[in-house]
Formats: C-alpha cells, sequence, structure tokens
C-alpha cells in the first residue's frame, strides 16, 4: 500500500479535505485544475509553492480513493 507522505487532512485546515503538505491547496483543486484543461507547468507557475511531485501524488491518491473494491454481500 502506498503512503501519500504529501497528503495532509486535518480539520482545522479546509474543513479536514485531503491537502497538499498541510497547504490550503485540495486534492480536488489541483483535480479541477487538469479537468479544466491545465496542463502541470500553468499549475506550478500559478502556485510556486507546489511542487511537481505534489500534483503526482495528488492524482495518485485520487486514484486510489476510486478504487473498485467487490464486496461479497450475504445471501438472505
Amino acid at each position: 500500500m502506498e503512503h501519500f507522505e504529501r497528503i495532509t487532512r486535518h480539520p482545522g485546515v479546509m474543513g479536514g479535505k485531503a491537502c497538499i503538505r498541510g497547504l490550503r491547496v485540495t486534492v480536488s483543486m489541483i483535480l479541477g485544475l487538469l479537468a479544466a484543461g491545465h496542463n502541470m507547468e500553468t499549475i506550478l507557475a500559478d502556485y510556486p509553492y507546489l511542487e511537481r511531485e505534489d500534483i503526482m501524488q495528488a492524482l495518485r491518491y485520487a486514484a486510489r480513493q476510486t478504487e473498485e473494491r467487490e464486496l461479497i454481500l450475504a445471501i438472505a
């Protein structure tokens, strides 16, 4: 299982949402920018305190969170 050392969750920061390194930059914000057509270079230029690995780890974290899981249900 991968450890996401750049992804933090604290109740007092952005309502406990997954953030990048404790900053007020959420994983969902990064995903939204990418989905809107922004490329990594543009995001890094607009947010100079972010690093390339922050964006890559946000993508890996999101992929892990949306991973399909099979549940075996008991037959009644």
